[in-house]
């Protein structure tokens, strides 16, 4: 599997170096510093769910999991400690490169107009085009995902959006009777954006229909 994805990577214009245990992924992450991780689960040495957990303490890399069915704990733990993206075996490798070049995508320098510039809900702040978070003037590390989804939201104030349409506007990609995805995500951005995860003042949910983002002065 490997190689086949390493080739129809390759082919699409992309340079890839891979690995087949934990340790080595370590290795070459913290070597090359890529700027996207297809991170397999079923990982010799040290599991996929612990070199997920170790890249996120140093870096906001975007990562990829593949996942086996049966492994949908194994997934929203993975989604937890700081995963972006999943694909779920078996799977073409086709539909890899395009979820590759969908969030390196969106993890990309933005092309907006200078106009989108910084908006400002009180001491929340969203640079589009730099892709940066503050609050009260502190930087808040978010993943590319994390970032997509408050973006969204906060461009669409007070309009409130199910977890189909998050998982169809941000993600790109629909993954029918599992939207584990959004409420984990929505969960880790309150860690990192509220004063009160468990009180928050952005991120509302609308129970029974979904999530809203609530400007401030």
């Amino acid at each position: 599997m490997v190689d086949v994805l390493q080739r129809y990577l390759a082919r699409d214009g992309f340079e890839v170096n891979s690995a087949t245990d934990g340790a080595r992924a370590l290795e070459v992450a913290e070597s090359w510093a890529p700027h996207l991780i297809v991170l397999d689960l079923m990982l010799p040495v040290i599991d996929g769910i612990e070199v997920c957990r170790r890249i996120r303490q140093r870096s906001s890399v975007p990562i990829i999991m593949v996942t086996a069915r049966g492994e949908e704990a194994d997934r929203i733990v993975g989604l937890e400690i700081g995963a972006d993206d999943y694909v779920v075996k078996p799977f073409s490798p086709r539909e890899i490169v395009a979820r590759v070049r969908s969030v390196l995508r969106r993890a990309g320098p933005e092309t907006a107009s200078p106009q989108a510039g910084v908006t400002t809900h009180g001491a929340l702040s969203i640079d589009a085009n730099k892709r940066r978070v503050n609050i009260s003037g502190t930087e808040v590390s978010l993943t590319a995902r994390e970032f997509d989804l408050l973006r969204f939201l906060a461009d669409h104030p007070g309009q409130v959006f199910s977890r189909d349409q998050l998982m169809d506007r941000v993600w790109d990609f629909s993954f029918p009777g599992d939207m584990s995805t959004v409420t984990v995500h929505i969960r880790r951005l309150r860690e990192k954006v509220e004063p009160d995860p468990v009180r928050p003042r952005y991120i509302k949910t609308v129970w029974g229909v979904g999530y809203k983002f609530e400007p401030q002065c």
